[in-house]
């Protein structure tokens, strides 16, 4: 009896997605709930498991082929698959003389999207390289590390020039098809610039107390909860802290309307191999500070393992985004749509400043919130910002609740 393989739901307004990579190829065993297919969809990537047991006996989507909800991929069918030997076959070889064995073919990789390109770039061979990720995949980070690691050509002695020859056409430049996850990233980019009314404040942030702080207790917050003490659960409630005195900046526009949130829904940005995902940590404000860092870990992880759903990619009131991370020292976030603020960090580094009539060194952050003009005024962003800034210059007020 054959089973069909079709295309699950996708979750509230996605309705088509494409086909990532098969994991099996026809006539491949296959057992229930195994992974089968990788979908890409505008917000997540997702893999569809199989229905059933039995041999993978068609393939009707192709990689690359965009597919609707409700649409067939494949069929899987009754028998044990190539793999599987005849019982005649199996009989003749038990009375056949023992040959010396073959060496066993090695296990075919799977590679990520993004880690095939890094291979064709660098002239790796996928196949030698030592997959990191999940059920042994090969991600990006493997082969950059691969390519680190691979010797370099001897050097051609100045005297001796290598003669230049003319560049093969097609190898100056390589075309490949956006992914719908990078297609709806630009598509909101651009939406919010054509949208909202963005514009940007700056300010700085002296980091000593946090990081005074979190030196002091970060060996026990561990030990207690299990998670690191990171920053961004400071950010978190100093942004909270200023949205309750700031609510417009906690607020969208629907149509002729303003929607004020009651609710503090905190977006982090996450970069991952497949482009920015915004996961929410829901409630952020009945959180405890080990409760914002676990949320975020967990949501962390899911991201880079491409197993976020869309409930932990939407309803998000405000986003909070670290180019820090990356080593950016000053940047202009775009808005999240419909969201109307963002608040950007960034690297901390060490830098002279005057306090009392002395010269100082600091660890100090610039901080930048980008906000919707048709509903925040300069006073109130700029007010918002000063009231992070000052949370984090006084962790105490987090505590306390000042």
């Amino acid at each position: 009896m054959s089973v069909e393989i079709k295309v699950p739901s996708l979750g509230e307004s996605v309705t088509e997605a494409t086909i990532g990579q098969w994991f099996k190829k026809v006539g491949d065993r296959v057992e229930a709930d195994e992974p089968l297919v990788e979908l890409e969809t505008d917000k997540v990537t997702l893999e569809v498991n199989a229905p059933a047991s039995g041999v993978l006996t068609e393939i009707l989507a192709e990689e690359g082929a965009d597919v609707e909800v409700g649409a067939l991929l494949g069929v899987i069918g009754e028998g044990q698959g190539a793999a599987a030997a005849k019982p005649a076959e199996a009989s003749k070889k038990a009375e056949a003389p023992k040959a010396e064995p073959a060496p066993a073919p090695a296990a075919e990789k799977i590679l990520s999207p993004a880690a095939r390109k890094a291979a064709a770039d660098a002239g790796i061979d996928a196949a030698s390289v030592e997959g990191t990720g999940r059920d042994g995949r090969v991600m990006k980070d493997d082969v950059q590390r691969a390519a680190a690691a691979k010797p370099a050509a001897p050097a051609v002695p100045a005297a001796a020039p290598a003669p230049k020859t003319a560049q093969p056409a097609g190898e100056r430049e390589t075309r490949v098809r956006m992914t719908k996850l990078r297609r709806r990233i630009a598509e909101r980019l651009k939406d919010a610039q054509n949208t909202a009314a963005i514009l940007t404040t700056y300010n700085e942030v002296d980091m000593s107390q946090v990081m005074a702080l979190r030196n002091r207790y970060k060996d026990g917050f561990e030990k207690k909860h299990g998670v690191k003490l990171g920053f961004m659960s400071f950010f978190v409630k100093a942004s909270i802290a200023a949205l309750k005195e700031y609510p417009a900046v906690n607020a969208q526009i629907d149509g002729d309307e303003l929607i004020y949130k009651n609710h503090y829904d905190i977006g982090v940005a996450v970069g991952t191999e497949q482009g920015l995902v915004v996961p929410v940590v829901r409630d952020a404000d009945q959180l405890s500070f080990a409760g914002v860092e676990a949320t975020i870990n967990a949501l962390g992880v899911k991201a880079r393992d491409g197993k976020l759903t869309m409930e932990e990619l939407t309803g998000g009131t405000f986003t909070i985004s670290n180019g820090g991370v990356y080593g950016s020292l000053m940047s202009s976030p775009i808005l999240n749509p419909p969201q109307s603020g963002i608040l950007g960090m960034h690297k901390i580094q060490e830098r002279p400043m005057a306090e009392k009539g002395q010269v100082v060194i600091r660890p100090m952050m610039y901080l930048a919130l980008s906000y919707d003009h048709r509903i925040i005024d300069g006073k109130e962003a700029v007010s918002f910002l000063v009231r992070v800034k000052e949370c984090i210059e006084n962790p105490e007020r987090l505590l306390f609740d000042l």
